[in-house]
């Protein structure tokens, strides 16, 4: 079975083998939505599809940044704890994790695909350099700009306003697809920069719940143009809210996400349309 083939579907016996389950999908097939551990499930993947099957992956993986530290939100002090997930394990096991998942990713795209990853200073450069590691082709680093971010209380640094989205290729040998007509027309005719400026998510975009490493939609749809064609199919290993979900199926894309945490696989359901 190849990527290019109507019937791709999960390996869902293998995927149950391994604790993995498919928390919903659409008649259509075109939505596949996976509970369990991310790992696990491209394990299962993998197996399936050893040439691999995805054009484009985007991964929003852990940025590590619950250590007891302080943010700003709705002018209160609050803590950035988001959950037992973001933790540090130390230097060494928290570059280990990001070998584990990246190297899965790698196997999973088809041979002209390519990953998009978003993170902060937390983990960013572990990620750029695993990267490196593993053979892939950098392609850019792209800044999102937030033009209104939340204050530094501690007045001891600049303000964090930014985040960096790396785009890669599965390898030196990739031919990667480049939607370049369609972003410079989206950019008033003028070849597009790496420095995008989005707003975090509206209300309109957490009416169904929040995440609190939720991504903006228009961010997503502008990586899924620009990398993709109509029907291709997209994956998320830390699908979390499924923005990537949502903004796929706008663009008449495919999407499968794999997301452990129950609360969250409900979220996803209801903004995907699956409830």
């Amino acid at each position: 079975m190849t990527v290019d083939d109507k019937s791709l579907v999960p390996p869902i016996t293998d995927l149950e083998a391994r604790g993995v389950r498919v928390a919903a999908k659409t008649e259509e097939g075109d939505v596949w939505l996976l509970q369990g551990d991310s790992l696990a499930a491209m394990d299962a993947l993998i197996e399936a599809y050893p040439d691999g099957c995805f054009p484009m992956i985007f991964a929003d993986p852990p940025y590590l940044l619950s250590n007891g530290g302080i943010t700003c939100r709705a002018g209160e002090m609050v803590s950035v704890k988001k959950g037992d997930w973001d933790k540090s394990q130390g230097l060494e096991l928290d570059h280990a994790f990001t070998r584990d998942w990246l190297s899965r990713c790698q196997k999973l795209l088809t041979k002209n695909g390519t990953i998009w990853v978003s993170g902060t200073r937390h983990i960013i450069h572990t990620i750029g350099f695993t990267m490196m590691e593993l053979g892939f082709k950098m392609l850019n680093d792209i800044v999102w700009e937030k033009p209104n971010p939340p204050p530094n209380l501690s007045c001891r640094y600049f303000v964090h306003s930014t985040e960096t989205v790396l785009w890669a290729a599965k390898s030196d040998k990739s031919r990667h697809h480049f939607n370049y007509d369609e972003m410079r027309s989206e950019n008033g005719g003028k070849q597009m920069k790496s420095v995008w400026r989005f707003l975090p998510p509206s209300k309109a975009e957490k009416e169904h719940g929040k995440h609190p490493t939720q991504k903006p939609v228009d961010l997503l749809r502008r990586c899924i143009a620009a990398s993709t064609n109509p029907g291709d199919l997209i994956f998320d290993p830390f699908a979390g809210s499924s923005t990537t979900g949502v903004a796929a199926k706008r663009l008449d894309r495919k999407y499968w996400g794999c997301e452990s945490e129950e609360e969250y696989i409900e979220l996803s359901k209801r903004r995907l349309g699956l409830t």
